[in-house]
């Protein structure tokens, strides 16, 4: 794995727990590559034999770029999390945060987007992930509601014909809003959209995973609202990887298992 920063990573934890239950002698490390560098890590990829590589900030824009093939989600998104090394030792930039987050969803709360309304908050590259892919999985309208409206927009042309501009207004309309920024992760504080917006029989998904609770989860539970923290999403998104690499279904209940464990 790469990143700048990359050691406080979680997703190490979830390769290797992966790696473990499958009974491969297989390793996920953390190496910290400098902002600029991570197409040479792309092409220490051939050179070492690496049969995959998990990208995070800064470097999903640069490995995108590096790789000899892309899927369609890395080529529209622009940004890749998943390198995969491929028998005649091309690579190949893979994109799992959408289906991550949509595989998280049903897992935690039994729901899909289907015929739903999505409100998006945030234009980053998980926002822009979660967007594409909410309006590939059949949602009824995807709103992107962003300070800024020139990267709301080019979010919300992810979303096709189903795609929009909205506001802070809009979210109390949406029957899924999703938290796709960084506001409440770590010490940092605030909150992504007023909590008064949100309503009973809406479903609310914060990315954010530490802490667990932000301030913004905790007062949508607090009003008796389904909400749900970034965890599932965390781990589906390291899940859709595993098969890339390894050509196995994801054994997701031991990684999942295994990252409760770190994380207590």
């Amino acid at each position: 794995m790469i990143g700048d920063p990359v050691t406080h990573s979680l997703s190490p934890v979830l390769h290797n727990a992966a790696f473990a239950a499958l009974g491969l002698d297989w390793v996920s490390v953390p190496f910290p590559v400098a902002a600029g560098r991570g197409n040479q890590a792309a092409d220490a990829m051939r050179t070492l034999g690496l049969a995959g590589l998990s990208v995070t900030t800064p470097h999903k824009d640069a490995v995108a770029q590096a790789a000899d093939e892309v899927t369609d989600a890395v080529e529209a998104l622009g940004a890749a999390n998943c390198l995969v090394r491929l028998a005649d030792g091309r690579i190949r930039a893979e994109n799992t945060d959408g289906n991550g987050f949509l595989a998280g969803l049903s897992a935690d709360a039994s729901v899909t987007v289907h015929s739903r309304t999505v409100a998006v908050l945030g234009a980053g590259g998980a926002a822009r992930a979660i967007v594409r892919a909410c309006a590939q999985a059949g949602a009824s309208q995807v709103l992107v509601v962003n300070r800024t409206a020139q990267r709301a927009e080019a979010c919300a042309r992810l979303a096709g014909s189903v795609g929009a501009v909205g506001g802070p207004a809009d979210v109390g309309d949406a029957d899924i809003v999703v938290n796709a920024t960084t506001v409440g992760m770590g010490a940092e504080g605030g909150l992504p959209c007023d909590p008064t917006l949100l309503h009973r029989g809406q479903t609310v998904v914060d990315i954010v995973y530490n802490p667990l609770e932000t301030p913004w989860l905790a007062a949508a539970r607090a009003a008796g609202i389904d909400a749900f923290n970034g965890l599932a999403m965390l781990v589906h998104q390291a899940a859709v990887a595993i098969p890339h690499w390894t050509g196995r279904p994801a054994p997701v209940a031991a990684m999942t298992s295994a990252l409760r464990t770190r994380l207590n």
